[in-house]
């Protein structure tokens, strides 16, 4: 993270902080995406399984959730995409949704994260972050008063 932006100015650093996953999904949200971001971390999760059946079992219902036809948070996937994931829960291994979630993260990088970045969601978490580090820096700068007067 860099100085001018508390945030970094990349998706990913935004997404490996609690209150950036926060701002970003409700922002998403406001923009009727935010399945997006929940297949996303979904994939994540799923990655980190190495039993048969508990891949077999999550690979079911993130396809239920996310991918098939039927489905009420369907993600913008191709159907070539679709259709090799499907052929793949038969006997899913943790990298069979790595295709479609390479193409939801590239969707979110390229299209919604420019537009949070522009958005109030944006600004409020911005504005608290750089409060919060502003508070740290003028607590420090106490505590060194402190231990300057108190060597005094």
């Amino acid at each position: 993270i860099n100085e001018a932006s508390p945030l970094g100015e990349s998706l990913e650093t935004l997404l490996s902080q609690k209150h950036g996953q926060k701002a970003f999904r409700d922002f998403m949200k406001s923009e009727y995406c935010e399945e997006n971001l929940d297949f996303w971390f979904a994939c994540q999760e799923f990655k980190t399984f190495d039993s048969q059946e508990e891949l077999t079992r999550r690979a079911a219902r993130i396809y239920e959730e996310f991918i098939s036809a039927e489905s009420p948070r369907q993600v913008n996937l191709d159907f070539y995409t679709r259709e090799l994931i499907s052929q793949s829960l038969q006997q899913p291994s943790p990298s069979c949704f790595v295709a479609a979630q390479k193409k939801i993260y590239s969707l979110m990088e390229n299209d919604s994260f420019p537009r949070f970045i522009q958005s109030e969601q944006y600004k409020v978490l911005f504005d608290a972050v750089s409060k919060q580090r502003g508070l740290g820096k003028q607590q420090q700068f106490s505590l060194k008063q402190y231990v300057f007067l108190k060597i005094r």
